[in-house]
């Protein structure tokens, strides 16, 4: 385990992984959040889980595994995208498998990319979008240190000709 906490663990993805992420990445219900509309191959998933080189300064993005730590069991993901090492700053996103869900795994989860953003790649700053639907999300970030500083009026494409807001939330390292 890469960081643990009271519930869960972080870690690098494995070869075992291919297949829950070739679930989850095919899952259409999630495309409108991960900004997909095409599926992934199995070929894709297992190639990215096979890289020797998942470095966060070179792919400019990292995807770490939560693992519980009374069972092991992986339950969800979270990314690190858009890392900029220039600015100091890189975006979030996370997903939780839903028979997980409501047990603290998502806060516990940020909680820990925040510490490793914060004292290891030494970030200024973390940011998420969360569509303005999205309550239980926009909760979420807010009790996790996340502030909203902009409106991104009609960002996301729900439908033939609907649109949603976005909100852009930001969670600042007071210490760098």
């Amino acid at each position: 385990m890469f960081i643990k906490g009271q519930i869960v663990g972080l870690r690098a993805t494995e070869p075992a992984d291919a297949e829950l992420l070739f679930q989850w990445e095919n899952n259409i219900n999630l495309w409108s959040v991960s900004n997909s509309q095409i599926p992934f191959s199995k070929f894709l998933i297992d190639e990215f889980v096979n890289a020797t080189h998942q470095d966060i300064y070179t792919n400019k993005q990292l995807r770490l595994m939560i693992s519980g730590l009374s069972n092991h069991a992986t339950v969800g993901v979270i990314d690190l995208f858009e890392f900029d090492p220039q600015h100091n700053r890189c975006g979030v996103g996370i997903f939780v498998n839903e028979s997980n869900r409501k047990q603290g795994i998502a806060q516990e989860s940020i909680a820990l990319v925040k510490e490793y953003v914060f004292n290891v790649l030494h970030l200024k700053q973390i940011f998420v979008h969360v569509n303005a639907g999205n309550l239980q999300s926009i909760n979420l970030f807010e009790k996790s240190g996340f502030e909203k500083s902009g409106l991104k009026k009609f960002w996301q494409k729900v439908g033939l000709n609907t649109y949603e807001d976005v909100w852009f939330m930001q969670c600042i390292n007071q210490l760098a």
